[in-house]
């Protein structure tokens, strides 16, 4: 179905090749400034995590809360990496 429901050959068929090829480069410049906020905002809820939990549990004295968010931790730091 797409775009050709609407026109006769689509948006894109009519639209000449620097038209496209300016639109392509910048929507992959905002493809990839988004994909650097949302790394930001990952590596700022763990560095709240590292800075709040893990720390607080290391305070606590209490290995099974340790362990716990040491577990949270590693979690977090694989999630990040995918």
């Amino acid at each position: 179905m797409g775009l050709t429901r609407y026109t006769h050959q689509g948006y894109t068929s009519s639209m000449n090749d620097a038209t496209k090829s300016s639109c392509r480069k910048r929507l992959s410049r905002i493809e990839g400034q988004v994909r650097g906020l949302a790394r930001m905002v990952e590596e700022e809820i763990l560095r709240d995590h590292v800075a709040h939990c893990v720390e607080h549990a290391i305070a606590s004295g209490n290995a099974g809360e340790q362990r716990k968010k040491v577990a949270e931790l590693m979690d977090v730091l694989a999630r990040s990496q995918r």
